[in-house]
């Protein structure tokens, strides 16, 4: 499970997404978090699809890696689907047993529910694949630059999401090593109930929280070794320019958004629908 967990990492690869601008790849990322709520129609979640799928094709990033990051939101997916497929009443009863009832609309939200959230974490991932950490903390300083003056510390806020981005996957490491030691020394992670299992783990989540301090305290003193003292005056060696592609980007999700409010809010196509 640990191994599975992507989120965070980067994929290289040369791809015209990986060659946008930062700033471009946040903002549309938003915009298409934004499209999957704005709809609620089986024909704005196909159109959501093939923009997505679109996507992954243009960014290279193989579909098996992008998939093997929803293996940790499996569970939550899971409670989301049922708790709206068997609470959610209204429409025709499809199924009915003891106490619970599945109906047309339960089963109709249930689905979109499912895809909504799918579709969250692939088109959330799909940004950090193809963009380097050091990247990603100058698109988000730059986007978010018009609140400093409302003396909101930007450049702090996006230096934390940076190093919270880089320490996910270097901590997944770190506890895969720590699970295996305790394994070999002949701890038993995965047999017995959820309260057995949980206090097993403590003997991984003790040397994983001091491991984590540690490294925490050794990259403060790099920085205060190096002068650091936040993004006043400070210059880019790789400023940010936006190029033709990114242009031709915004005009492409902008038609995307389009399509997706004019088949999902303006035409009813519930009946096609079960």
């Amino acid at each position: 499970m640990i191994r599975d967990i992507t989120i965070g990492q980067y994929y290289p690869a040369k791809s015209v997404i990986h060659r946008l601008d930062p700033r471009t790849k946040i903002v549309c990322t938003l915009l298409f978090l934004v499209s999957l709520f704005v709809q609620n129609s089986f024909l704005g979640y196909v159109t959501a699809t093939v923009f997505l799928g679109f996507v992954i094709y243009l960014s290279r990033v193989p579909f098996k890696f992008i998939v093997k990051g929803l293996k940790p939101v499996v569970i939550l997916l899971l409670f989301t689907v049922l708790m709206n497929l068997f609470l959610n009443k209204g429409g025709e009863v499809l199924v009915s047993f003891w106490i619970f009832r599945i109906t047309e609309k339960g089963l109709r939200i249930s689905v979109f529910m499912a895809v909504r959230l799918m579709y969250l974490v692939i088109g959330s991932s799909l940004m950090t694949f193809t963009t380097t950490p050091n990247a990603l903390t100058d698109g988000i300083e730059r986007v978010l630059h018009p609140l400093n003056k409302i003396r909101v510390p930007v450049h702090e806020v996006a230096m934390m999401m940076s190093i919270a981005l880089r320490f996910i996957p270097i901590l997944l490491e770190e506890t895969d090593k720590i699970m295996k030691a305790q394994i070999a020394r002949g701890a038993d992670l995965e047999s017995g109930n959820i309260l057995q299992r949980a206090k097993a783990m403590v003997p991984v989540l003790v040397p994983l929280f001091v491991s984590a301090f540690r490294r925490a305290g050794d990259l403060a003193m790099a920085m205060e070794a190096r002068c650091y003292h936040g993004g006043d005056g400070r210059t880019k060696m790789k400023p940010l320019v936006y190029q033709r592609r990114d242009r031709a980007a915004y005009v492409f999700v902008v038609l995307y958004l389009a399509v997706v409010f004019y088949v999902g809010r303006l035409i009813d196509f519930s009946v096609w629908i079960f």
